[in-house]
């Protein structure tokens, strides 16, 4: 049984921007940050242990890449919806993360926004 609302966490290595992220989601009814990292050991480590809903993730991490914890990841929780946030929105990079089980692929520079769409559609349904 899902929970009754959304559980996001969030990878980014600027702490900034996890802030500014964490803002963003609490402007959606009923959504819960459930943890947060900088690095894939972290992100992998969190995301395995909380089993979010979704996973915002960064494309450039300190230490590696947000590939690195799609590959890790997706294998063994593939109901995790990850949605790459990056300013690395190259067609080479979309296509590798879309492929290691990434749902959406997000330029930040310009489609930060759309954030909403993806996680306020289940947290706007009825309990």
């Amino acid at each position: 049984m899902a929970p009754s609302h959304p559980s996001v966490y969030i990878v980014d290595d600027s702490p900034s921007m996890r802030v500014r992220l964490s803002e963003l989601l609490g402007e959606i009814d009923g959504v819960d940050v459930v943890g947060e990292a900088g690095t894939p050991a972290d992100a992998i480590a969190g995301i395995l242990r909380v089993h979010p809903q979704y996973v915002l993730l960064d494309y450039q991490l300190d230490g590696g890449t947000g590939l690195d914890v799609l590959r890790a990841v997706h294998p063994q929780d593939p109901g995790v919806v990850f949605i790459v946030l990056t300013n690395h929105a190259t067609p080479q990079y979309r296509d590798a993360c879309l492929e290691a089980g990434a749902r959406h692929f997000l330029d930040k520079s310009s489609e930060f926004g759309r954030i909403k769409e993806f996680i306020a559609g289940p947290a706007a349904t009825p309990h």
